[in-house]
């Protein structure tokens, strides 16, 4: 056949017109519009014209596929595109705030909180007491204040714009002095050295990695120094030949020289989580206790609220964060402050903390409770995967995760899946691996003593999560 020239089955195609007058096309035209349907009839019937061709540009004898089949592969198309790309998964990892799965759950008092502010106006800026123009920080810098110690609060969009507003506002052009052992790197390659330069501060390490002392710090202090900066290091440990200097004597320090002490406990507590059978960490009333200027903390991560950062301390101080111009950049809009306040406001009944709040519901769930639910569904799973694998209730260790605790683990259980066959045990777990990513709702585990293990500690709607099992392909898994 010629170049150019359109075979035979090629002219038997219906054209686009043609398509469009179908009854499911006018439905698709009102689903998705009628441009986008139109390009997806195009990209169909291209894609179908290219096979004809063959890859070297010589014709193929062949059947044209039906009209209804060529409208259904360019509708197929659009669902494709129109699915949502922020999608539900089932968290089985056994890390309970999961970076990259969204971190933490919001308690329902805070979707609905959100859900409010998404679906009617509110006072975000307008003070309905005075009738003008208020702030919007004053919608939690109350409850900030009450349940921290702290003199005032502001909040901006995560814990890092909280540090780099910090520093850019007390410490421009100025020196911020900080442990080696604290220049700690956050996900993705995020790097404190890297906050504290952009806030156009100059960084004067002191110390060692493993061991500093308070006169570090001394011999540091000058006229250009702006301030102390200590970082809880809540996503590694230095073990053995160690030494830091404590809080509250750094915040003496400071004192003595006139200067300020800032402490950036990165995810930050607001409750002794000691209380509940967890390891003691830092809390944010500790930090504001221990002489603190300026304490920053997150939203997202062991508070178990939206994603945030937090400037809490001195009045004078804080004033000065809120006409920094950066300030506006980084605040927060009323979905979140909804979200946030309503999450604040269960801290306040620290007794049902645990009911209300799914991230420290899920760190304080039994091991017996975990392993009764893993009981529960083994069965099912063994009958999803069928065959060519095996499945077993095993005891395994969660974390909290988002850089808390690093070292600690709490006990927990789940299911652990090995394929029969020992030989290709590696590709078929992976490929196992695959198919549960690929459900309606993904299913993400972890692979550890190759088996695939679902640690159910985080999983609570057994029915969606068994319904969902029906949807698993193994074609091709071996």
């Amino acid at each position: 056949m010629a170049s150019g020239a359109i075979s035979l089955p090629q002219r038997r195609l219906p054209s686009v017109d043609q398509l469009l007058r179908l009854d499911e096309a006018v439905v698709a035209v009102r689903l998705f519009g009628h441009a986008q349907v139109v390009a997806a009839l195009r990209e169909s019937l291209q894609s179908l014209r290219d096979a004809m061709a063959g890859v070297d540009g010589h014709g193929i004898e062949g059947s044209v596929p039906a009209i209804d089949d060529i409208l259904s592969e360019a509708i197929a198309r659009l669902e494709a595109r129109a699915a949502p790309r922020v999608r539900q998964v089932f968290n089985l990892t056994g890390t309970v705030l999961h970076t990259n799965l969204g971190r933490a759950i919001l308690a329902e008092e805070a979707i609905e909180a959100a859900a409010r502010a998404m679906r009617n106006p509110t006072a975000l800026e307008f003070d309905l007491g005075k009738g003008r123009r208020g702030e919007r920080d004053e919608l939690v810098r109350g409850l900030l204040s009450e349940l921290t110690g702290a003199e005032d609060a502001t909040v901006v969009n995560n814990n890092a714009a909280a540090v780099l507003l910090t520093l850019n506002t007390l410490a421009d052009g100025r020196n911020a002095v900080i442990s080696r052992g604290e220049l700690i790197e956050i996900g993705g390659a995020f790097r404190m050295p890297d906050i504290i330069a952009a806030a156009g501060s100059r960084i004067v390490e002191v110390g060692t990695t493993n061991r500093t002392h308070l006169r570090d710090y001394a011999r540091a202090i000058g006229p250009d120094t702006g301030l102390l900066l200590k970082v809880h290091t809540s996503n590694y440990r230095i073990q053995g030949f160690t030494k830091e200097v404590p809080a509250p004597e750094l915040a003496l320090l400071a004192k003595e020289h006139s200067t300020l002490l800032v402490n950036d406990l990165g995810s930050g507590t607001l409750v002794d989580l000691s209380r509940f059978g967890l390891s003691k960490e830092p809390t944010v009333a500790d930090a504001v206790r221990e002489g603190a200027d300026i304490v920053t903390f997150s939203g997202d991560k062991l508070l178990g609220g939206p994603q945030a950062g937090f400037i809490i301390g001195r009045r004078e101080l804080i004033a000065r964060v809120n006409r920094n111009p950066m300030k506006r950049a980084m605040r927060v809009d009323k979905i979140r402050l909804a979200a946030l306040e309503a999450t604040l406001r269960l801290y306040l009944h620290p007794e049902r903390l645990t009911e209300r709040l799914p991230t420290l519901r899920h760190l304080v769930r039994s091991p017996a409770e975990i392993e009764a639910l893993a009981q529960n569904i083994m069965p099912a799973v063994a009958a999803a995967v069928g065959s060519g694998f095996s499945v077993e209730v095993a005891a395994c260790a969660s974390q909290i995760g988002s850089g808390a605790l690093p070292l600690e683990t709490v006990p927990s259980f789940g299911l652990a899946i090995r394929s029969a066959d020992p030989k290709a045990s590696g590709q078929a777990i992976a490929s196992l691996t695959a198919a549960f990513r690929d459900l309606p709702v993904p299913v993400i585990g972890r692979i550890a003593d190759q088996a695939l293990i679902f640690d159910l500690r985080c999983l609570e709607d057994l029915a969606a999560f068994t319904s969902n099992l029906s949807h698993l392909e193994l074609s091709g898994v071996q």
